[in-house]
C-alpha cells in the first residue's frame, strides 16, 4: 500500500518514539501535566512562539481549534467567519457548532485562503441584536486546498479583525509545512502576524497524536483549563503527549520533516505535469497537490493499491498528500503509474 490520501496515515517519527520511550522510563510521575516533561515542552513552546503564550496539549485538531475559538469567542451570540472549505466548517462533524453553540460564516474562495476583500461583506449589522456578532476570523495555514497564505495576507487579515473589535484564530494542522516553505520561524508564521490563537499541529508532521492550543493573550486563556478538562481533553498521563510536542521542536525538527513532505509533494506536481487528462488545479505551495484526475484512471490507481481521495465528485479533483516518510521513490512509482493509465 502506498497512500498519497493524508498525512496523517504515515506512522510516528524514529525520535518522537524514542522521547515517548523515554518518558516511560521516568518512573512514576505527578498525573495531569504536572510532570517534568510537560513542563520542559511547555517552555520550549514559549521558546519558539514567545514567552507569553499560554500553552496546553490535547489529543486531537478538532479539539484544538474548539478549545482557541472558545477562548476566543466566549458568548453564544458570537460568531466565527471562515472559508468555506475550512476544517471546521466541512471535516469536524459540526463539532464548533454542536459543542460551543456558535455560528460558522463560511466565505467562498476560489483557493481556500480568505482575503479583506471576501470577508468584508461578512462584517456587518455590528451591535444588532437580531444577528449573530462576528468575533473570530478563522484561517487554516497551510489551508485545506494546499495553498499557503503569505505572511502580509495574514498580517492584513490580522488587523482587519482588530479593527472591528475581532480576534484571529490560526487552524495550523499544517503550519510546520507552511512556516517551511516560506522559510521563517513558527513565531514569525503566527504570533508576530497579529494571530490570537493557534491550534498548533503536531501529529500531521510525524507526532504519534498530539496538539496545543496556544493562546498569545493570557486575558484569553481565563477559565481554559477548566474548559479542557470538561471537553475530555486533559490526559491523565500527559507526558507522552508533551513528549511528542518537545521531540519535533527540539532543534528545529519539524523544518526537516516537513521541507521534506513539501518537496514530495512539488516533485509529484512535476511528474504528473502535462499527463493527458491530468491537470493540477492549485499552486504547489506545502505538501498537497490538487489535480483532475479522469475517473478511468482514478478507477486504475485504486486497483493498484494506492491510496487518495476524491476531493470533489462533480469534477474529479483528487487530492493526493505527502507525509514525512513519502520517499522520491514513492512520489516516481506513482507518477509512473499515473502516466501508464493516462496514457492507456
Amino acid at each position: 500500500m502506498t497512500a498519497f490520501a493524508s498525512d496523517n496515515y504515515a506512522g510516528a517519527l524514529p525520535e518522537v518514539l524514542a522521547a515517548v520511550a523515554q518518558a516511560d522510563a521516568l518512573g512514576h510521575v505527578p498525573a495531569y501535566g504536572a510532570d517534568p516533561v510537560t513542563q520542559d515542552a511547555v517552555a520550549l513552546v514559549r521558546e519558539h512562539l514567545g514567552e507569553e503564550a499560554q500553552v496546553f496539549f490535547v489529543w486531537g485538531g478538532t479539539a484544538a481549534n474548539v478549545l482557541c475559538l472558545e477562548s476566543l469567542a466566549p458568548a453564544h451570540h458570537q460568531a466565527i467567519v471562515c472559508a468555506e472549505s475550512a476544517h471546521i466548517y466541512v471535516d469536524e462533524g459540526g463539532a464548533p457548532e454542536r459543542l460551543l453553540a456558535r455560528k460558522l460564516l463560511p466565505v467562498a474562495t476560489p483557493d481556500g485562503k480568505l482575503t479583506p476583500e471576501l470577508v468584508a461583506p461578512r462584517l456587518v449589522r455590528f451591535g444588532d441584536e437580531h444577528a449573530v456578532q462576528p468575533k473570530v476570523l478563522s484561517i487554516t495555514q497551510s489551508t485545506e486546498l494546499g495553498t499557503r497564505y503569505a505572511r502580509a495576507e495574514i498580517r492584513a487579515l490580522a488587523d482587519l479583525a482588530h479593527e472591528h473589535g475581532m480576534l484571529l484564530h490560526l487552524d495550523g494542522a499544517r503550519i510546520m509545512n507552511a512556516a517551511a516553505a516560506d522559510g521563517c520561524s513558527l513565531r514569525e508564521a503566527t504570533r508576530d502576524l497579529g494571530v490570537d490563537a493557534l491550534a498548533l499541529g503536531i501529529t500531521k508532521n510525524g507526532g504519534l497524536g498530539a496538539e496545543a492550543v496556544v493562546l498569545f493573550d493570557e486575558a484569553h486563556a481565563d477559565g481554559i483549563a477548566w474548559r479542557r478538562k470538561a471537553a475530555m481533553q486533559l490526559a491523565s498521563k500527559q507526558r507522552y503527549l508533551s513528549a511528542q510536542v518537545h521531540a519535533l521542536l527540539t532543534d528545529d525538527r519539524w523544518r526537516l520533516h516537513a521541507a521534506h513532505a513539501n518537496a514530495m509533494a512539488a516533485r509529484l506536481a512535476a511528474g504528473v505535469t502535462g499527463l493527458p487528462g491530468v491537470r493540477v488545479t492549485q499552486e504547489v505551495q506545502a505538501n498537497a497537490v490538487f489535480a483532475i484526475v479522469p475517473e478511468r484512471v482514478r478507477e486504475a490507481l485504486w486497483a493498484d493499491g494506492f491510496l487518495f481521495y476524491v476531493w470533489d465528485e462533480l469534477t474529479g479533483e483528487v487530492r493526493w498528500m505527502c507525509s514525512w516518510d513519502t520517499t522520491a521513490d514513492d512520489v516516481d512509482g506513482f507518477v509512473a503509474a499515473i502516466a501508464r493509465h493516462a496514457a492507456g
